[in-house]
């Protein structure tokens, strides 16, 4: 099987190599808003001279693209940036690169042929505010050695922590670097490569994972997930547990003279602290994750829509605190790394209404009733289990193909018809696009 595959590790530079790393994000950044600016000059000067009647080849040319960008830039390089020799061409091709993709992105937006949120035009980014990386594509990048890597224009840096599991594949000929991002998070520098590796995926799962079984996963607040099996994975909120180390390091950081060196020393406390909740919540989430991809042949997930989720108030910071979907995006790649399936119910199936013993549907029950209680075969059993359970009975009820491709979700199909009462937070199997429905948070 090839994929594309990211291995991301943190840098250890000297001070001459840190000077470089900030010079080329520098440098990523400049040209972004240099070719920001000319393409906004450029529609100003266009427009002016439709106001004058011009038309068809007489109107200015923009730039749009990633080459006219890049020829522009090459056409004037010595005149407004005669230090651009200091840096790596690539950096350069990295800024325009990005702009080219931001202004690209704002045109399918706005004629239609991007979905989701709409995208508005590109803005200048201001060095302290926007995120500093840079990437190559060609030259002689890479690692170099277990413990070193190579970046042009920049030398020999160190790296924390050992690189065999990147520098095995490329020895082995089962990796291929296809490029390298530099970029800094919360004072610290890393390098992410992206690689096209070849991963031996089994044909049919292993004894370990047939041991498992299907499995219903029901994401929630109060606990990050419960099983089908009746395992509750405790939620370890790191948001909440920092918010008090939060509070107190953001009022610091307001109350700083803006331009000082105390505001700097704050504002990197403060990202350091969100960086922190970050790191813990990818972890718990990663381990979460594999275990479900390598211990179970099926994987079932509800398709929730969080975006409509966390515009409830008083479940927002708790539903961003759990990293619903990122769940399904992890187990999206691991179930076809480790040659399991991953299947994804439909967003309106009432799992939490339905009873996993008979199928008795109570249409009353809402967030606050957490336990669940049958009235035709009176099996009583907790909300979120009982969830889980019919979540994976979808799995041997559904008589079409389970699928592990995000792009290629399975919507299974309701038995009945969806109850008209709907528990707060959720709209009704028939609502627009307009207003985004909402899944169960719990």
């Amino acid at each position: 099987m090839t994929t594309t595959q990211a291995f991301r590790f943190a840098l250890d530079p000297n001070d001459a190599q840190l000077a470089g790393l900030r010079r080329h994000a520098g440098a990523a950044r400049f040209v972004y808003n240099w070719g920001l600016g000319f393409v906004k000059a450029a529609l100003a000067q266009r427009d002016a001279e439709q106001s004058y009647g011009l038309a068809g080849d007489a109107l200015t040319v923009v730039p749009w693209t990633l080459p006219a960008l890049r020829l522009r830039w090459n056409q004037v390089k010595n005149d407004v940036a005669p230090w651009w020799g200091e840096c790596s061409k690539e950096a350069f091709s990295a800024g325009l690169d990005q702009l080219a993709r931001a202004l690209k992105n704002f045109s399918d937006s706005k004629n239609g042929k991007r979905g989701g949120r709409r995208v508005g035009f590109p803005r200048f980014k201001k060095r302290g505010k926007a995120r500093d990386s840079f990437r190559y594509t060609t030259g002689a990048y890479g690692p170099a050695g277990d413990l070193h890597v190579r970046l042009p224009r920049i030398g020999r840096v160190k790296v924390h922590e050992p690189m065999g599991a990147l520098t095995g594949r490329l020895a082995e000929g089962r990796g291929r670097l296809l490029g390298a991002t530099g970029s800094r998070t919360a004072g610290r520098w890393f390098v992410s490569f992206t690689v096209q590796a070849e991963r031996e995926v089994p044909e049919a799962p292993s004894p370990r994972q047939r041991a498992g079984g299907p499995v219903g996963v029901d994401a929630g607040v109060k606990h990050l997930a419960v099983l089908s099996t009746g395992e509750q994975v405790d939620n370890p909120k790191p948001l909440a547990r920092s918010q008090r180390k939060l509070r107190k390091a953001s009022r610091a950081y307001s109350r700083s003279k803006p331009g000082s060196a105390g505001r700097r020393q704050r504002a990197a406390r403060l990202g350091k602290i969100h960086a922190h909740v970050a790191n813990q919540r990818r972890d718990g989430l990663n381990k979460l994750t594999t275990r479900l991809a390598t211990n179970h042949d099926v994987v079932v997930v509800e398709d929730l829509h969080v975006a409509g989720m966390v515009r409830n108030r008083r479940l927002a910071r708790a539903v961003a605190d759990t990293g619903m979907a990122e769940i399904r995006r992890q187990l999206d790649y691991k179930t076809r790394w480790y040659g399991s399936r991953l299947h994804i119910a439909n967003r309106w199936y009432p799992s939490s209404k339905t009873c996993s013993g008979c199928g008795w549907r109570n249409p009353s029950l809402t967030l606050s009733d957490r336990t669940f209680h049958c009235q035709s075969c009176h099996l009583v059993i907790d909300r979120d289990t009982n969830a889980a359970v019919n979540l994976r009975n979808l799995v041997a009820a559904s008589t079409s193909e389970t699928h592990n491709a995000r792009g290629a979700d399975h919507k299974t199909p309701l038995a009945g018809p969806v109850a008209v009462k709907r528990e707060p937070g959720t709209a009704a199997a028939g609502q627009t696009r307009g207003a985004p429905p909402q899944g169960e948070a719990a």
